[in-house]
């Protein structure tokens, strides 16, 4: 049982022995993991994984591997209560879904104190009290154009202005092969940025070899640095809407890692804050102070933004408009920040161009930037390097 399964995670490069995958089995028989595909995956990962830094290279293996299986062979499955709610979901017709209006900031917010002091009970279905499957503007699940979601799973809509759950986001992979053509050509874009304006270094086996026929007179060969000058301070975008550009931004970000001696990186979710973070899995324990990061770096650092700038508005220019916390600062106060500490700067942005003009988000956050917003292919690579390259 699951023999191709095995293969298929060294397949993906990951260290597994025989030993862990018959301890996975042993647990299988034992029925240690229950009887849903979650359970399975969570004693897999406990068994066949050692290393946390690998959980992301396991979790795209295990979903190639089991995509559409909903149980695993042998184990007897159990309807999850999540589903029987989710079939009782309300539908709404088209002419129901207009009627239904954006509250705004200031009162979404009254609103929703106000219910927290007033409900005492769950609800489902409903048009008003925090709930699920409704067309409350609050809680999860349900129908609404604006609205604060709570618990639960999204809806798909996308069209929560606050989550109130403990989000869990991934890392970048920076070992990813890069396997489209594209890329690859993007990758020699970035090498030759990269190499421009090189400080020359010692060529020491030259040196030698020089000296040696110089009989003994020391005789200084210099070369190009073999790695580039250019410094950058990346900043990625993971999360949410972010979740589909997850390949095309670890090629990149792969690209990236290999290509620029001189590269900092940060995470952040939506818009930047008074925080970011370097590891997804510590995010909520070990976040950096992005007024350190810009006193850390210097002008000389290229800055890069990498996201789809797809959010609220509110999550840009409003104080308490973030997503998962309560900001002090709008985001735009923190972009206009890092901005004016780095004149060299881009933004790469993986949704279509097309799309641009009808996502106000992203019309703001490109009027922030100077609209030096650039898609992210090989031609708005190219352009994003053209304008990184200019003397500021």
């Amino acid at each position: 049982m699951l023999i191709d399964f095995f293969l298929h995670l060294k397949a993906h490069r990951l260290p597994v022995s025989t030993r862990e995958y018959l301890t996975l089995l042993e647990g299988l028989r034992a029925r240690v993991c229950g009887h849903d595909m979650e359970a399975f995956y969570h004693f897999a990962r406990a068994c066949l994984v050692k290393d946390e830094t690998l959980y992301d290279r396991f979790d795209q293996a295990f979903g190639e591997y089991f995509k559409g299986v909903s149980e695993i062979p042998g184990l007897e499955a159990e309807l999850p209560e999540e589903w029987l709610r989710a079939m009782m979901k309300k539908h709404l017709s088209p002419e129901e879904q207009a009627r239904l209006e954006k509250l705004g900031w200031d009162k979404l917010m009254a609103e929703f104190r106000k219910r927290l002091k007033e409900q005492k009970g769950r609800h489902q279905g409903g048009s008003k009290w925090i709930g699920t499957g409704g067309s409350s503007p609050f809680g999860n699940n349900g129908t609404h154009p604006e609205g604060i979601r709570v618990g639960g799973e999204s809806a798909g809509k996308r069209t929560a202005v606050k989550v109130w759950e403990k989000r869990e986001f991934r890392n970048l992979d920076d070992s990813v092969e890069l396997g489209t053509r594209n890329i690859k050509v993007a990758l020699r874009r970035l090498r030759r940025f990269a190499r421009e304006g090189a400080a020359e270094e010692l060529d020491l086996d030259g040196t030698i070899a020089a000296t040696a026929k110089n009989a003994g007179w020391l005789d200084l060969l210099m070369r190009p640095e073999r790695h580039n000058a250019v410094k950058v301070l990346l900043f990625l975008d993971v999360g949410g809407s972010m979740d589909d550009h997850v390949q095309v931004c670890e090629e990149l970000f792969s690209a990236c890692r290999s290509e620029f001696k001189h590269l900092e990186y940060y995470y952040f979710h939506n818009c930047v804050y008074e925080s970011v973070w370097r590891d997804s899995t510590r995010r909520h324990h070990e976040r950096t102070p992005l007024i350190d990061v810009i006193h850390r770096y210097g002008p000389d650092y290229k800055l890069i933004f990498v996201g789809d700038a797809t959010m609220s508005p509110y999550e840009i220019l409003h104080q308490h408009g973030s997503i998962e916390h309560m900001n002090t600062e709008p985001g735009a106060a923190w972009l206009r920040r890092l901005l004016d500490a780095y004149p060299a700067a881009a933004w790469l942005n993986p949704e279509p161009e097309r799309l641009w003009p009808y996502r106000k988000s992203i019309n703001i956050i490109r009027q922030l930037v100077g609209e030096r917003m650039f898609p992210l292919t090989l031609a708005g690579l190219e352009r994003a390097i053209t304008q990184l390259s200019r003397r500021h």
